[in-house]
């Protein structure tokens, strides 16, 4: 199994001179990011559709191997609730395009107040196809019962498991790729431990593991990344300040 761990989101300017170095520049900051974790969630996307020459720059900004995470438009999940958007679906996947490979999955986070609704979720997923990979948070009770989790393993789509401080998180293997989003304010290295394992029972191919956009969020995401390793964690400290450039 493949492990990537990153953060949701990778430009903020609070990570100066703890994450990143005192100096960096903004649109520094990605490349800086991909040298040292393998993945990012891309949350920005939900409020704006991405521009092409944007996403253009961030697959110059890594390498081949490292993997985008991007969260649909709250045009599609939240306004239109998921019905009627092939034209919006096929905007943001013609934008998105520059990414290749690197496009790992979307993020498909849908509203508290949309119940389930099988043969909307079945009409989203067709139009889908197997152009790209879809990962869904529901966040309504009603959707976590069989025929759903069957309609998202009949067409290889991935639920997400998300932990919060108020609620735990269930694991359902739905598909090939998890994807965990692990929202709690603070995790000690027992807990990570404890995550791995549970990742690692599971017969994913891949998964992706992303902490929250708080300063220890980078730290945490390199210490789950080099327990799945087995190695040497990668040298960022929560509470170590980075040298400031120049």
């Amino acid at each position: 199994m493949e492990i990537r761990a990153g953060t949701s989101g990778y430009s903020y300017k609070e990570w100066k001179g703890h994450f990143y170095p005192a100096k960096i520049a903004p649109a520094e900051m990605l490349a800086y990011y991909a040298e040292r974790l393998s993945a990012v969630e891309i949350n920005n996307t939900f409020y704006r559709m991405p521009r092409r020459e944007v996403v253009e720059t961030w697959a110059q900004s890594v390498p081949e191997s490292f993997r985008f995470a991007v969260k649909v438009s709250q045009r599609i999940t939240h306004r239109k609730r998921l019905a009627d958007v092939g034209e919006e679906l096929d905007y943001l996947l013609d934008q998105l395009a520059p990414l290749g490979t690197r496009l790992g999955l979307l993020l498909v986070q849908l509203p508290p107040n949309l119940p389930a609704d099988l043969a909307r979720l079945e009409r989203f997923l067709d139009h889908l196809a197997a152009r790209v990979r879809a990962a869904f948070e529901f966040r309504h009770a009603s959707w976590l019962d069989d025929p759903v989790l069957a309609c998202l393993r009949e067409r290889g789509a991935t639920l997400v498991a998300s932990e919060t401080d108020e609620a735990p998180a269930a694991l359902h293997e739905t598909a090939r790729v998890g994807y965990l989003r692990l929202r709690r304010t603070d995790y000690r290295p027992g807990d990570l431990a404890e995550w791995l394992a549970r990742v690692r029972a599971l017969t994913w191919d891949e998964a992706y593991v992303f902490f929250k956009h708080e300063q220890s969020g980078p730290a945490l995401a390199a210490e789950f990344a080099a327990l799945a390793q087995r190695g040497r964690a990668i040298p960022v400290r929560r509470d170590e300040r980075a040298r400031e450039a120049g």
